[in-house]
């Protein structure tokens, strides 16, 4: 690509925040990237999957150094994509946007029924309780925190923090932090080993992960940093699952409502089912079922029975 037809299709991209525009890309689209369409409305860049708009293939997204460079020079402040488009694609527009300090979205349904409608007051305590109590557990927990990195990194060499896109409140993604469990090659590796599994995306007899990480994971010692997470906004300690692009990309146009809730550390699925129960839309009936039905006490509830079952290590892998 030549610096003309560059400099030209960045024009086109960034586009103009004030007018409805829309172009289709990928003329020749395949099962696993199917073609879409880019549209500017304000200040938002929606990314959508389309059949019918024909318009001329933009060789400036085929590469990401190009994707970000645009978008830094984009007015649009955040982008919308269509989960339709497959995770590999939504993985890399999250990273583009990651570099460009673009917020992104998956285009979803709305959902009426969160708590935070229908009881405000109560959902902004559970907020100051959730930012109040992660960065108590942070300090309190500090030394055990030191000790599980340094065991990570002596352990096995690779980073020791796992930093993964889920999916956050009102769809918003974000990377959740854990402690690393597995081999630093492990997400180029997750489709090769899950294959086609129908259901959640876990496998006890996984071989990415380390016989460390093994060990953390059954007492869910991997998930503290999560609580940085939570002091952050993007989670709550407790909540519904928070999901993963390779999970949330199979949920049904029904089951996609729950993503607009800010996950949780812990919840429903994780004190009652855990890897008991794996398939995709009981787990989403599970996550729907405790914000139809919310209070205060339950949460709290939720907190002390997570405790035992942590500590007995049942059904975590």
């Amino acid at each position: 690509m030549n610096a003309i037809t560059s400099l030209q299709e960045t024009r086109v991209l960034i586009g103009s925040p004030l007018n409805d525009f829309s172009i289709r890309l990928d003329q020749q689209p395949s099962r696993c990237f199917p073609p879409y369409t880019l549209q500017w409305r304000q200040a938002q860049l929606l990314v959508k999957s389309s059949q019918s708009v024909k318009q001329p293939e933009l060789s400036a997204l085929k590469n990401q150094e190009a994707l970000v460079r645009c978008l830094n020079y984009s007015p649009v402040r955040l982008v919308r994509i269509d989960p339709a488009l497959g995770e590999a694609r939504l993985r890399r527009w999250a990273d583009a946007c990651e570099q460009s300090g673009k917020h992104i979205f998956l285009s979803i349904p709305s959902n009426a029924e969160l708590p935070r409608k229908r009881r405000p007051l109560t959902w902004y305590v559970k907020r100051i309780l959730d930012w109040g109590v992660a960065a108590l557990l942070l300090v309190i927990l500090s030394p055990v925190i030191l000790a599980l990195a340094s065991l990570v990194r002596i352990d096995s060499p690779g980073p020791i923090f796992f930093r993964q896109w889920r999916v956050g409140k009102r769809g918003r993604l974000f990377r959740i932090i854990k402690f690393r469990t597995m081999g630093v090659d492990a997400e180029q590796l997750h489709h090769q080993v899950m294959g086609d599994l129908p259901g959640l995306h876990k496998r006890e007899d996984d071989p990415r992960v380390t016989p460390l990480g093994r060990w953390m994971r059954k007492y869910s010692l991997d998930e503290l940093p999560q609580l940085i997470n939570v002091v952050r906004g993007e989670m709550s300690l407790v909540g519904p699952r928070p999901w993963a692009l390779y999970d949330a990309v199979r949920l049904s146009p029904e089951g996609q409502r729950r993503l607009n809730a800010r996950p949780g550390i812990t919840g429903l699925w994780q004190v009652q089912a855990r890897a008991n129960l794996l398939d995709i839309e009981a787990v989403n009936r599970w996550d729907l079922e405790y914000l139809s039905t919310w209070t205060l006490w339950h949460d709290l509830k939720l907190l002390v029975t997570t405790v035992p079952k942590v500590l007995s290590g049942s059904g975590a892998y």
